[in-house]
Formats: C-alpha cells, sequence, structure tokens
C-alpha cells in the first residue's frame, strides 16, 4: 500500500512530443529571427555604403547567434556542475544581451519613430490649410472693419463695393483651401502608437518618455522570450541523451543478466551431464569387475571403456572411496566389492554425492 501512494505522488518526467517540440522550435525561431531583424535595423543605419552595410549587417547576426549559443553552453556548463566555466558563459551571454538589447531599442524605436513621423507629416499638412483657412478669416474680419468705416464716411458706392468683391474673393480662395484639406489622407494612429499615448496619459508623463520605457520594455521582453525557450530545447536535449543513455545502461544490464544466466544453466547443464556420465561409467565399471569381464587395473578399464585418464583416475578414486576395490602396497588395485544388482537407490546416491565431492577436492 505504501509502495502504490509513493508510486503515485512521484512525479515522472516525460519527453515533450513532436508536436510540442514543433511548437518549440518554431517560437525560438521566430523569436531570433525578429530580435536578428532589429539588430539590423540598427547597425545598417550606422553607414550607409554597401559594404560597410554589409559588415555590420554580419557583425549583427554573429553577434545575436552567438548571444544564443552563449546562453546554450551556459546550461551546458551549469547541468555540468562546472560553475566557473557557467559563469564565464553567462558573462559572454550578458555582453551580448546588452547589444542585443540595444539594438532591439534602436531598432523598434526606428520603427515608431518612422509611424510619429507619418502621423506628423499628415498633421502638419492639415494645420497648414487650417492656419491658411483662419487668415482668411481675419483678412475679412479686417475687411469687415474697414466696410464700416466707409459707411461712417458716406464712401458706400466706392468703398464697401471694392471690400464687398474682396472678401466674394477671399470666401472663394478659403472654400477652395476647405475642399483641398479634406480631399487629405485621414491621418490614422498605429496602435503602438495609441498605446504610447495611453501609457503617457496613464503615468502622466511625456509621450517620449513613454516610448522609450515601452521599447526597452519590449526589447527586454523579446531577448527574455528567445533565451527561454533556447534554454528549454537545450534542457530537453540533455533529458533525452540522458533518457537513451540510461535506457542503453538498462539493455546492457538486462543482456548480461540473460548471458550470465545462459552460462549458469549451460554450467548446471554440463554439471548434470558429467554427473550422469560419472554414475553409467561407474555403474560399467563395477559390472565388469564383479563379473570378472577385465582384470581391475586402470589400463584394462580404460581401454575397455575408452575412457582418458582424467575419467581413469576419477572412476578408480570413486571405487576405492566406496569401499569397491583397494590398493595394496605394491599400488595394486583388487576386487573387493559387492555386485551391481545388490546396489540399492539409496547406495547410488551415496556413490553420486560422495565422487562429487572427490571430484571437487581433487
Amino acid at each position: 500500500m505504501t509502495n502504490i501512494s509513493t508510486l503515485s505522488k512521484k512525479r515522472i518526467r516525460h519527453a515533450k512530443g513532436p508536436f510540442a517540440m514543433t511548437v518549440v522550435y518554431s517560437f525560438t525561431g521566430a523569436s531570433i529571427l525578429a530580435s536578428i531583424i532589429f539588430s539590423l535595423l540598427l547597425f545598417l543605419s550606422i553607414d550607409n555604403g554597401f559594404w560597410m552595410q554589409f559588415l555590420f549587417g554580419s557583425l549583427a547576426v554573429i553577434f545575436e547567434l552567438g548571444k544564443f549559443f552563449a546562453w546554450y553552453e551556459f546550461g551546458e556548463r551549469l547541468a555540468r556542475r562546472n560553475i566557473s566555466a557557467a559563469f564565464s558563459a553567462f558573462i559572454f551571454y550578458s555582453v551580448l544581451a546588452i547589444i542585443s538589447i540595444g539594438g532591439s531599442i534602436g531598432g523598434i524605436n526606428s520603427a515608431t519613430n518612422t509611424a510619429q513621423s507619418h502621423l506628423d507629416v499628415q498633421n502638419n499638412k492639415k494645420a497648414a490649410f487650417d492656419f491658411q483657412i483662419a487668415a482668411i478669416d481675419k483678412q475679412i474680419a479686417l475687411n469687415n472693419v474697414a466696410a464700416e468705416k466707409y459707411i461712417e464716411l458716406n464712401r458706400i458706392v466706392t468703398g464697401v463695393a471694392r471690400i464687398q468683391k474682396e472678401n466674394t474673393q477671399l470666401r472663394e480662395q478659403q472654400l477652395a483651401l476647405a475642399i483641398e484639406r479634406d480631399k487629405q489622407p485621414v491621418a490614422s494612429q498605429g496602435s503602438v502608437l495609441g498605446l504610447i499615448g495611453s501609457v503617457a496619459t496613464a503615468l502622466n508623463i511625456e509621450n517620449k518618455t513613454a516610448q522609450l520605457s515601452l521599447v526597452i520594455f519590449l526589447s527586454v521582453l523579446l531577448d527574455l522570450f528567445a533565451a527561454f525557450f533556447v534554454g528549454l530545447i537545450g534542457e530537453e536535449l540533455r533529458f533525452s541523451r540522458t533518457l537513451k543513455l540510461q535506457q542503453a545502461e538498462q539493455e546492457k544490464a538486462s543482456l548480461s543478466e540473460q548471458t550470465n544466466l545462459a552460462l549458469y544453466n549451460k554450467q548446471n547443464e554440463q554439471q548434470v551431464a558429467a554427473i550422469s556420465r560419472s554414475e553409467d561409467l561407474l555403474h560399467q565399471a563395477i559390472s565388469l569387475l564383479s563379473n570378472g569381464t577385465v582384470r581391475c587395473s586402470k589400463k584394462a578399464l580404460s581401454d575397455k571403456l575408452a575412457l582418458n585418464t582424467e575419467d581413469t583416475d576419477h572412476l578408480f578414486t570413486t571405487l576405492l572411496v566406496q569401499g569397491f576395490i583397494r590398493q595394496k602396497a605394491n599400488r595394486h588395485f583388487v576386487w573387493e566389492g559387492q555386485t551391481l544388482p545388490n546396489m540399492n537407490k539409496k547406495k547410488s546416491a551415496e556413490i553420486k554425492a560422495k565422487a562429487l565431492d572427490v571430484e571437487q577436492a581433487a
């Protein structure tokens, strides 16, 4: 019961599937590409020459790719518990990250400034039309004051008629300017500029300050986003390597266990076969010696049963231990044992055990 509860509470780590890794690689590639593009916007604006732009653009790409590889290497060294090497990789990443964040700030700020400049141009055009229309209104007002003076001086025919004609021309000009102003495209404010304005209003700060704060925040967020997914890929690769290594070790241990078991079984079979053969030889030798078919000597018995020297020595040692034969002073053997039919099963088992003990002692 305790083991089941322990297993249920234990968190098991599994490798991510193909779909999850596809999403991770997609997010990582998109974030790295965005960071490279923003850095290129800054580095390419340093010089207008083709070769200088090529060199600075290559430098930006090298810095970006080197930064993310340094972060990946930081995770690798930290996983190996190499603190000093991990610290050096982190310092290298920090330097490149500061350069990258600066490039991203310059790129995003350049994009927002471009959008703001288009909006300012449209607003300035409309402001110019409004200024001209207001100037015409002032001129018409001045003409009306002059007309009142002419009326007071009884010069209506000469002065007022001319002023009325001039006012008519001014109103026609004012109407043309209003029509031209309305023909201008509507200055639409982008979502980023709207966000900057909202932040400036909420924090009661200037638009420039809000724009700079937002640009820094987005640049740092983009760099952290890319670093997170690069670290995630590195951690998943390390886990996969560890998992494959564990599986290989388990397969090796299982194969070694199977090999040892097969070897043990083979040894048992050989021992059983050796014991069975020893019993057969013992029964044949007892039968031959009891019947007097062969003389009680090693040479005669080995020739009869086609035995080698080792088997012959083992057989005579067993016969001697069991009391079937005895050795005289001249080292010759004499048969003194009982006949084979009088051997019961218990005696056969004893012969087998003692023969095995003699063999092990030898």
